[in-house]
């Protein structure tokens, strides 16, 4: 809670949720309210870096699945993102963008899935 009304007290935007880990914080923003989070040539997010001495990502959400999983992964670019028998498939641009997807010891996708699972019915998320 302490992290979301800091972020929103610098930025202006309105925070669905926040994950924090050692590494990075993660801020899901509210839809519309991604040039808000960031600011002019992102000096709202190098503010709240710096206040926090950590690495933060911006997600914007959206109430459609397939465009909040293209949103958690951007800047990476997907060939195709759908929906098939409760999970969802990402096909990879080309196996530097898989790895990336996919991440050491599967850390990336396993983050993913979980933030997904957070608002989504969905059973778990495949990198092709």
């Amino acid at each position: 809670m302490k992290l979301i009304t800091l972020f929103e007290s610098v930025t202006g935007a309105n925070v669905k949720d926040c994950i924090a880990d050692e590494k990075i914080t993660i801020f899901i923003i509210e839809e519309g309210q991604m040039g808000k989070a960031i600011g002019k040539s992102g000096a709202n997010i190098k503010r709240v870096e710096n206040m926090l001495k950590k690495k933060i990502k911006l997600v914007e959400f959206s109430n459609d699945l397939l465009q909040f999983v293209r949103n958690m992964i951007y800047p990476i670019e997907a060939l195709e993102i759908k929906k098939e028998d409760g999970s969802i498939v990402i096909h990879g641009k080309d196996t530097g963008s898989k790895a990336m997807l996919i991440g050491r010891e599967r850390q990336n996708i396993n983050s993913l899935t979980q933030i997904a699972r957070r608002y989504f019915d969905i059973s778990g998320i495949k990198v092709i």
